[in-house]
């Protein structure tokens, strides 16, 4: 096959590090992408690569990586979850260059040409879930514990100003090194700093860290957790007697009772068996990326950073989330609210509409 022929995508996932733990879910979702895409009519009538990239080192070794793909002409896009400090070193080395569909949660804007910002960000994700825990389980003080880099400190200061004349509010905050196993001082902060409950801001193996020593501290009875991040591979990891008490918000979970989570979750579980990796909300973000720049393509041509910038903002289309909406570079979609049952989710309301 021609290099002509091909769509090469830079597919940026963590496969070590803190976030290694959504490795596996991104790999076997962005293969079912790309399986699907080929079996039909590719991305503009050319079938589809990926190129993987390990998100899981540090950002500026990520940047680099995909900067001499981009420069060599090697990849035509890129997509992927990542956290936001590898986007930020991606975007000084690459913005503008090439489309770059970034599909993790946010801290709510990136104005680099050809970015965009698939996932949930706090206005209609964190914000909403803790109105939800305010109304329905009177928590109003809040700490929040969060991973030391770009989205946990941009949420946290959002939520804090956000929650200010709401009912609820901030109290304390702290914030951690990426790797941290140890939360001893941490919880012990929290537990004499007369919250109800704890924002979450953590990623991958910091969560699961984080959850096992809350719970063995005793203090699941006591306050409620609420996460952005957590799915089901950390609940799984953590293990059931440290999920009490623990709320996750995000636009997909497996399990979600919608006809459209429920084809994806067929064809997933179809394609790779029973013991596949978790399927989540991680995992269903990099698929949401890769059938996005399938869109761009539709709509646009192709996706060469040329063709897509003028593309024109208010563009519906169906997901395994549902009806989305892109709005400028975001993404506008449904968000639930779910509460951990031993090692899985259950969803308890839908706190945000797509827009």
């Amino acid at each position: 096959m021609q290099r002509s022929e091909v769509v090469s995508i830079a597919f940026v996932v963590p496969l070590q590090g803190p976030t290694g733990i959504y490795g596996p879910s991104c790999l076997a979702c962005g293969q079912l992408a790309v399986e699907q895409l080929n079996a039909r009519n590719g991305i503009a009538g050319r079938q589809v690569e990926l190129v993987q990239v390990d998100a899981g080192r540090s950002p500026e070794v990520v940047a680099e990586e995909v900067g001499r793909l981009v420069d060599s002409g090697r990849v035509d896009a890129v997509a992927g979850w990542h956290i936001s400090a590898v986007r930020v070193a991606l975007t000084r080395r690459i913005g503008g260059r090439v489309v770059y569909a970034f599909a993790a949660m946010h801290e709510g804007s990136d104005d680099t040409p050809g970015v965009f910002m698939l996932g949930e960000r706090p206005v209609n994700q964190l914000l909403p879930a803790t109105h939800w825990l305010r109304e329905q389980h009177g928590v109003r003080r809040w700490a929040v514990v969060g991973n030391d880099y770009v989205y946990p400190r941009v949420t946290g200061s959002v939520a804090t100003e956000a929650l200010l004349g709401s009912g609820s509010e901030i109290v304390r905050a702290d914030y951690v090194p990426l790797g941290t196993s140890n939360f001893r001082g941490v919880l012990t902060s929290i537990a004499r700093s007369g919250v109800d409950g704890v924002i979450m801001l953590l990623m991958g193996q910091d969560a699961v860290h984080f959850n096992r020593q809350f719970a063995r501290a005793g203090l699941s009875e006591k306050l409620l957790r609420l996460s952005p991040a957590i799915e089901e591979n950390t609940l799984l990891a953590a293990g059931a007697g440290s999920n009490d008490g623990i709320y996750a918000a995000a636009a997909y979970f497996d399990g979600l009772a919608t006809a459209e989570s429920g084809e994806f979750a067929l064809a997933y579980y179809g394609r790779f068996g029973v013991w596949a990796p978790a399927l989540n909300a991680v995992g269903e973000s990099c698929y949401e990326a890769i059938h996005f720049l399938a869109r761009l393509g539709q709509l646009s041509g192709s996706v060469d950073i040329s063709a897509i910038t003028s593309m024109p903002t208010g563009h519906f289309y169906d997901s395994p989330r549902g009806l989305l909406r892109l709005d400028g570079n975001l993404v506008n979609q449904d968000v639930y609210l779910a509460a951990a049952d031993g090692l899985e989710f259950r969803i308890q309301d839908q706190i945000a509409h797509t827009g």
